[in-house]
């Protein structure tokens, strides 16, 4: 009887000892898949904590493999790829260093602002419905509704001054202090200059936006559109917008610009085709005496 039982538990012991080997293969197989223990594309990550503002430098990172199974958004694979740049928020030790956490010339680390432009938010008044459907990456026309004598509504004056603008981010309405509705934000691509203007209109004049298709390149001279002209009382004067961005700047021949001129400010004589219309000239030139 005994000699019987001997070959099966042989059998017996062999199924268990291959059954092992294969649960031990499977189970060893999930963990490193769950724990990120296979390898992966190469990420730069920090090699020591690094504080908001360091220029990096290829000895502050290095390559390990991203072992996780969702990929890592705005990797960066290479050391080269980020020597030079600037952190925007302060990183740890291995912490991955994203496209969103550094300042380049191109992106401004995921802000959108490119080197030489500003971003710069202005308070959007009748636009509500527009403002609800804007998103980052749209682009608008900025629209300045002035009235230089409050008490004649006769000389309201709207004028279409910049074109393309393009939208940054929204803040849609929000209430204040007083619980009343403020108006709503929006973050604005722009030139310096294009910034100072918008600045300048949102403390002393009304803004609304039109929403414009993105692939609308178009740019021209749009008049200035007074209560007169909108019932039939008058012509439209074709005011050509004062920043109306153009695709290279034009200096005059006789009037040189030297390095060393102070920059001019901003100041409410940019908003004359608003104020005094088409027919007001500055009284330097000779031609308008």
């Amino acid at each position: 009887m005994r000699k019987n039982l001997l070959p099966l538990l042989g059998i017996a012991f062999a199924v268990a000892i291959l059954a092992t080997v294969v649960f031990y293969e499977l189970f060893l197989s999930k963990f490193q898949l769950g724990s990120g223990t296979a390898s992966g594309p190469p990420v730069v990550v920090a090699a020591r904590d690094l504080d908001r503002g360091a220029v990096l430098k290829p000895e502050d990172v290095k390559v390990v493999n991203w072992n996780r199974s969702a990929p890592l958004k705005g990797a960066i694979s290479r050391p080269e790829q980020v020597a030079g740049l600037n952190l925007i928020a302060a990183v740890e030790v291995n912490e991955p260093i994203t496209e969103a956490r550094v300042a380049s010339r191109q992106g401004g680390g995921g802000l959108g602002i490119a080197a030489g432009m500003r971003a710069v938010s202005v308070h959007v008044v009748d636009s509500s419905g527009v403002v609800a459907m804007l998103r980052p990456g749209h682009r608008v026309d900025v629209q300045v509704v002035a009235a230089p004598n409050r008490d004649n509504q006769q000389d309201v004056r709207l004028q279409t001054v910049l074109q393309r603008m393009e939208v940054l981010a929204v803040s849609p309405q929000a209430e204040n202090a007083l619980g009343r509705s403020a108006a709503p934000v929006i973050t604005l691509l722009a030139t310096p200059a294009e910034a100072d203007m918008l600045g300048l209109a949102d403390s002393v004049a009304r803004i609304r936006v039109t929403l414009r298709n993105p692939m609308d390149e178009q740019r021209g001279r749009l008049p200035s559109m007074t209560l007169p002209v909108l019932f039939g009382q008058g012509k439209a004067a074709a005011v050509t917008p004062p920043l109306l961005r153009a695709t290279k700047p034009s200096v005059p021949r006789a009037l040189p610009v030297s390095a060393s001129a102070p920059a001019r400010s901003t100041s409410a004589r940019a908003l004359r085709p608003l104020a005094g219309g088409a027919d007001t000239c500055p009284p330097i030139p000779p031609s308008c005496r």
